[in-house]
């Protein structure tokens, strides 16, 4: 067996852990093996993202219409507040030209225009995702995408990652399941999937969790009519939001929370910070914000979308991160793919300006910087020349206590974690008896693709630990060579 090094090739000793203080501490930027397999896989693609190439999106208003200013004192979560938003849709393996109604997680990027800058959240229209740890991203990502030799992509590599990650059961029971497939992207949720920290106008703080309710219902299409459309219309998501738009009806999405009092996530039955897990609504119930319209396409589609850089690092005061390794990873690889894909200053395209708040700081030069500083400004600081200043009270930051060694591990598990049991939960008390149908015949057409006998094994292996009743139903919908239309259809969008 052969040893996997680095780029300069030193020999790796971890290469399924960030180096955090503590199994749930901050990850540490001098982490280099993280570092550079991010910064790499950031560089694969040019001017195309990686992933999430395919995609489109619109512009619209937010609107709150409740009270939380308790938990949070971001202006743009005050009562009566308004809002610009920007929302970009995407597949997330497929490329530029790839059809629409592949299976696949549909990403969810939205961005709130405040007045006191831009605030993202980049998630899915499902609220769990493959993987825990950021240092494993590429390693996902390369899975679900072509192989090197036949440009082609394969069925053995994807499923070969996810039966060695039985972390990603959950999502890949969601992604089988009806919302691999939606109908249109206005009628699907959104989620944050990760973890935030909300700090109210005191510095209490409070753990949070995003929900984006679509008003016009969640449907989605079997694989069957996938199959169809992907071969009439390849850009048929992109299609129907711009059309919708166009005709005025314009889509509205409700936003709500679940807010997580600070010292609960201490003992919780399950990690909050682990993003392959939910928080039931029984103990976290859902929290009304307001709501947003999208009422608005773009003037131009490259300019505007496909230029527009979201990041979970944009944050405004009154929200923080939280000790979730994925997006603690995220905070720093989005901005640096934005750096590679488009630019040093890709912060100074219009999409991407704060639209309702200004920029001051010290940064200057770089590739095609078009904004600058009067000529007698000094960029640097401290100056004595009335310069600019940091103030901890404004930027209203939140944290987590911390302190430990320094470590690659995995989160602290708690009473209630383990990979199977969320993932069996959803398939025995979410998923309807249609949806379970449904669910068996795509599995029996994955396995279908499969050609390593070991892979085959594990396959069976994963999701009888998922739920030992469907595994038995795959293996003898195997055995008698009973094959539906939606599970044939499946080849066409294995993976997607």
């Amino acid at each position: 067996m052969t040893n996997i090094t680095t780029q300069s090739g030193s020999p790796i000793g971890e290469n399924e852990h960030s180096l955090t203080t503590g199994p749930d501490g901050v990850t540490a930027l001098h982490d280099r093996v993280l570092v550079e397999k991010l910064a790499a896989f950031n560089r694969e693609r040019v001017p195309e993202r990686n992933p999430h190439a395919k995609g489109g999106g619109a512009f619209g208003e937010f609107e709150v219409t409740e009270d939380v200013s308790a938990y949070t004192r971001a202006a743009v979560f005050q009562p009566g507040a308004k809002s610009e938003v920007l929302q970009r849709n995407s597949s997330v393996a497929g490329e530029q030209g790839s059809p629409d109604t592949w299976r696949d997680v549909r990403g969810y990027a939205l961005r709130f225009y405040t007045t006191e800058g831009n605030y993202d959240i980049v998630g899915n229209n499902t609220p769990v995702f493959f993987i825990r740890d950021g240092i494993k991203f590429p390693d996902f990502i390369h899975s679900q995408k072509r192989l090197g030799g036949s440009g082609l992509r394969d069925a053995d590599m994807q499923w070969d990652f996810w039966t060695l990650s039985p972390e990603s059961a959950h999502q890949v029971t969601y992604l089988m399941g009806d919302r691999g497939l939606s109908r249109s992207w206005r009628e699907l949720n959104g989620y944050s999937s990760h973890t935030y920290q909300w700090i109210n106008a005191e510095g209490g703080r409070y753990w949070v969790q995003y929900h984006f309710k679509s008003r016009q219902g969640v449907h989605n299409i079997t694989a069957e009519e996938a199959e169809k459309i992907a071969g009439v219309d390849a850009d048929y998501y992109r299609r129907d939001l711009h059309d919708a738009i166009e005709r005025g009806d314009f889509p509205t999405w409700d936003v709500f929370v679940q807010i997580m009092p600070y010292e609960d996530a201490k003992t919780y039955r399950f990690n909050p910070f682990d993003i392959t897990k939910v928080w039931p609504h029984a103990d976290y119930p859902l929290v009304k914000v307001g709501h947003y319209t999208l009422n608005r396409n773009p003037v131009n589609f490259f300019a505007q979308i496909e230029q527009a850089a979201f990041s979970p690092s944009n944050l405004v005061p009154g929200i923080d991160i939280s000790p979730d390794k994925m997006l603690m990873a995220r905070v720093f690889s989005y901005p640096d793919a934005q750096r590679a894909r488009i630019g040093t200053n890709y912060n100074q395209l219009p999409v991407n300006q704060p639209h309702a708040a200004e920029v001051h700081n010290y940064e200057h030069e770089g590739h095609m910087r078009y904004q600058f500083s009067d000529a007698t400004a000094r960029t640097y600081a401290p100056n004595s020349y009335d310069g600019l200043v940091a103030d901890p009270v404004a930027a209203g930051e939140g944290g987590w206590e911390t302190d430990g060694e320094l470590v690659r591990a995995a989160q602290t598990l708690h009473s209630e974690d383990d990979d199977f049991g969320q993932a069996g939960t959803l398939y025995r008390e979410v998923y309807d008896d249609g949806a379970k149908a449904r669910l068996l015949e795509t599995l029996v057409g994955q396995y279908s693709a499969l050609t390593v006998d070991r892979i085959k094994e594990r396959f069976i292996w994963y999701w009888t630990s998922v739920d030992s009743d469907l595994g038995a139903k795959i293996t003898d919908a195997l055995t008698t060579g009973a094959h539906t239309a939606n599970a044939e259809a499946q080849p066409v969008s294995v993976g997607e």
